[in-house]
């Protein structure tokens, strides 16, 4: 920046970085008397908005208690992450234990490599698998990520349920 000439350039020069100044401080002026945005997760929960059924999967059984899910592993297939194993099993008229020919005698998904995408559940011919709104999922070991049959079975907890929130304390 050159010299200025006289005073009164000086002057305008000082108004001008003055004028500079304020404008930039009034962005940061608008931004402190707004309303905050963040939201104090877990002790406040926000409503999920309306179909957002991207958390923990969800084995459904037939009112009669039969599993839906027939063991076809069209989900494993569908799995870009390859996250879920299936190994289906042949139904005994004894004890069936799904509706159809077959059952999944093994069913794990590894919520380490899941990245829920919903195609298993796109893919799953009897509506077997769904996946809930509950996305809170913490483990203490990488075992504790992969979820077995039985696990999938139980219908997890309400959101706000979880150690360290409010209702879970």
């Amino acid at each position: 920046m050159s010299e200025p000439r006289n005073e009164l350039d000086a002057a305008a020069a000082i108004a001008r970085a003055i004028g500079r100044v304020a404008r930039g401080f009034s962005v940061t002026f608008r931004q402190i008397f707004r309303k905050d945005a963040t939201t104090q997760y877990p002790k406040e929960i926000r409503p999920l908005p309306p179909r957002a059924h991207l958390g923990r999967h969800l084995l459904n059984r037939h009112e009669n208690g039969l599993e839906k899910c027939i063991g076809c592993e069209l989900c494993a297939w569908a799995c870009p992450a390859d996250a879920i194993y299936v190994q289906g099993a042949d139904n005994t008229a004894e004890q069936p234990v799904s509706a159809g020919e077959r059952y999944a005698a093994i069913y794990q998904i590894n919520y380490l490599r899941c990245i829920m995408c919903g195609f298993c559940v796109e893919a799953c011919p009897t509506r077997a698998l769904t996946l809930t709104d509950n996305y809170e999922m913490a483990f203490e070991s990488r075992e504790d990520a992969i979820y077995e049959k039985w696990q999938l079975l139980e219908p997890p907890l309400p959101l706000g349920t979880a150690p360290g929130t409010q209702e879970g304390k």
